[in-house]
């Protein structure tokens, strides 16, 4: 490392350690050549700084896919069937309902709603999907149609994005989720989703839901074929977007998983678990707007859950009862509540249920959980 360099680098360690707002410069030159260990230590400063005490929050969740009918065809989308094909399914009203009562009985608090960009479905198909679980379920947020669905479903039905959102959000919609963000950056999106929301797009729908006053996660899937600067550039407009509308209450990134994925040929050397951790923790430092950063243990198994938990991530997003996008590219982590809790706590965190809007609710006594 040349003297320049090192200065440069201590120079953003410094900026970092003071909550000094980072510049993009900073940002990618911590992510590619700062050291794993300082970048923990200065994020976990910085998620103390927004989040301080012991408490690591959860959510019991469930992830409802109404749809696997797709016509986008993402090429790291292991999920999507196409329109016709003997796989393809639409869950029934009643279907959806039976999920959520089980939701119910483990006291879950949210729904993701996410399918695939069906061709066919009207907009009162979902309007009627929305109202039967809120009449249902008025314990259970919403939490659903990332913005790419909404850009499709904009296009399908020739209406305006604002008033799909406005009506969405009359049916019983609250919060919205990160989905689709991939990278925001056209020319990669253009790589693995040429048919997929552009990055403005995605940005217009999430400003347009927290002008209406609904909030949002956002998220980013990383290690295919981006660069590190295209990786700082989407967290560079994550945090444009939330100075503007302050809608966004979490991020959440996670790297490409490859296998079963058409996209699986051009990304001959995946993301791991190390590239995760520094990914993380230069997110948390760099997203200085947003107060929350969710582990992926999802993706990462729950033992780097555990240890981003160190590099500046606050919360561990859901207990996912059913999970079945990620788990079709072959990874199939879960983590029922017990095992959550019990997770938190080898961690060395307390535990604690949240809501979707980051509420803590009072302790509860999961059946297996030490304390």
């Amino acid at each position: 490392m040349t003297a320049t360099l090192a200065s440069a680098l201590d120079a953003a360690y410094d900026k970092a350690a003071a909550g000094t707002r980072l510049s993009v410069e900073d940002a990618v030159l911590l992510l590619g050549q700062g050291d794993v260990l300082t970048l923990g230590s200065l994020a976990n400063a910085a998620r103390q700084r927004h989040n301080p005490g012991n408490v690591v929050t959860y959510i019991v969740d469930r992830n409802v896919n109404y749809t696997n009918v797709c016509v986008t065809y993402c090429s790291f989308c292991a999920f999507y069937r196409p329109p016709g094909h003997e796989e393809g399914y639409v869950q029934t009203f009643e279907q959806v309902a039976a999920r959520l009562e089980e939701l119910r009985a483990q006291d879950g608090r949210q729904v993701l709603l996410q399918g695939g960009h069906h061709p066919d479905l009207p907009i009162a198909w979902y309007e009627g999907m929305l109202r039967s679980i809120k009449a249902r379920f008025p314990e259970i947020n919403i939490h659903g149609f990332s913005p790419p669905e909404i850009t499709h479903f904009a296009e399908l039905w020739k209406l305006p994005m604002a008033e799909i959102v406005a009506r969405f959000k009359a049916a019983g919609l609250r919060s919205i989720p990160g989905g689709g963000g991939e990278i925001l950056v056209d020319r990669v999106r253009k790589i693995i989703a040429p048919m997929k929301a552009t990055s403005d797009e995605w940005l217009a729908v999430m400003g347009e839901a927290h002008r209406q006053g609904l909030t949002s996660s956002a998220t980013m899937m990383y290690g295919h074929v981006e660069t590190l600067a295209e990786r700082v550039a989407h967290l560079d407009r994550v945090r444009r977007q939330q100075d503007e509308t302050k809608g966004f209450t979490a991020f959440i990134c996670w790297s490409y998983q490859n296998p079963n994925t058409n996209l699986l040929r051009k990304v001959k050397d995946p993301a791991g678990a190390y590239d995760y951790l520094r990914t993380v923790a230069v997110a948390r430092l760099f997203l200085d707007n947003v107060r929350h950063v969710q582990s992926s243990w999802v993706t990462q198994g729950p033992k780097i859950g555990q240890l981003a938990l160190d590099f500046g991530c606050d919360d561990m997003g859901g207990t996912m009862m059913e999970e079945n996008v990620v788990s079709a590219a072959g990874t199939t982590y879960q983590l029922p509540p017990d095992e959550m809790e019990r997770t938190i706590r080898e961690a060395g965190y307390e535990p604690r249920r949240r809501t979707t809007f980051y509420e803590v609710l009072p302790p509860v006594t999961v059946p297996g959980a030490r304390t």
